[in-house]
C-alpha cells in the first residue's frame, strides 16, 4: 500500500506540474503571447494587463505573467491612477514580483506621469480653469498626500512659474501667504491660480480651503496681485472657485 501511494503522490505531482506547466506564456499560441502579439498588432491592440506582463516579464510557480498582471490591476480595481499610486513595497506583496519587477513597473508608471507633464508648453496660456488643470493635474493627482501649487502669470495670462509652496500629510498642508507672495513679487507676477490637491478624492472645499482663498485674495489686492482661481484637484476631476463663483 506504501508503494501505491508513493506512485500515486508522484503522479499527482507530475500531473499538477504538468497543468502548471501549461499555462505559461511560452505555451500559448505566438498571436496571443503579449511580446510577440504588441509586435505582430501594435501597441494599441493589448489590454493594460497585457501591457503589465510585458513589464513583469514572468510570474510564479502558479500563475503566468499576464495571471499576476490581472490579479494586480483587480487589486487596484484595474484602474492605472491607483496603481501609479503603489510604492515598491506595496506591488513586493504579490508572490513573483520582487524589487526588479516593482522598480521596472514604478519607472513605467512615472514615465507617463513625465509625458503628461511634458505635453504642456513651456509657457502656456491660461484662458479657462480647464487650461490650469491640465497643468497641475498630473502633478498632484496621484499623490497620497497633499501639496499646495500656485501658477505665475503674466498680464496676458501667460504661465511664467509653476512652485510647490506646501507639501503636508494626508488631511491637510500649511499654507504661508508671506512665501506665496514673495514668489509672486520675485517673479513679477501679475495674477496666480492658486491649486492644491485631495488624496481622499473629495472635490469640494472645506471651510479652511475657503479661507485661506479669501485671505490671499486681499492679501494680492493691497500688492495688485490678482487670485484668479483656486483649483481643488482629486482623481475625480477638479473644482474651480472662479466656476463656482467663490472668488
Amino acid at each position: 500500500m506504501a508503494i501505491q501511494s508513493h506512485h500515486f503522490n508522484l503522479y499527482t505531482m507530475t500531473v499538477s506540474n504538468y497543468a502548471i506547466t501549461q499555462t505559461a506564456i511560452k505555451f500559448w499560441a505566438e498571436e496571443d503571447r503579449p511580446r510577440e502579439k504588441l509586435m505582430l498588432k501594435g501597441k494599441q491592440s493589448l489590454t493594460n494587463s497585457e501591457l503589465l506582463a510585458i513589464l513583469l516579464g514572468s510570474g510564479n510557480r502558479e500563475e503566468s505573467a499576464l495571471g499576476l498582471a490581472q490579479r494586480v490591476l483587480h487589486s487596484v480595481d484595474n484602474k492605472l491612477s491607483e496603481l501609479s499610486k503603489c510604492g515598491l513595497k506595496d506591488l513586493m506583496q504579490f508572490k513573483g514580483i520582487g524589487e526588479a519587477k516593482a522598480v521596472n513597473v514604478t519607472a513605467a508608471m512615472e514615465l507617463g506621469r513625465r509625458r503628461q507633464i511634458a505635453l504642456v508648453s513651456e509657457r502656456p496660456r491660461i484662458r479657462v480653469s480647464k487650461d490650469a488643470f491640465k497643468l497641475l493635474g498630473p502633478r498632484l493627482v496621484d499623490l497620497r498626500h497633499e501639496e499646495f501649487w500656485i501658477l505665475l502669470l503674466n498680464r496676458a495670462n501667460y504661465v511664467i512659474g509653476t512652485e510647490c509652496v506646501s507639501s503636508g500629510g494626508v488631511a491637510g498642508t500649511v499654507v504661508d501667504a508671506k512665501i506665496i507672495f514673495k514668489k509672486a513679487v520675485l517673479a513679477l507676477a501679475s495674477s496666480i491660480i492658486l491649486c492644491h490637491n485631495h488624496p481622499s478624492g473629495g472635490l469640494q472645499p472645506s471651510q479652511a480651503d475657503l479661507d485661506i482663498t479669501q485671505k490671499l485674495r486681499k492679501g494680492g489686492k493691497s500688492l495688485d496681485i490678482m487670485i484668479l482661481d483656486h483649483l481643488i484637484i482629486s482623481e475625480r476631476g477638479f473644482y474651480s472657485f472662479a466656476d463656482e463663483g467663490k472668488l
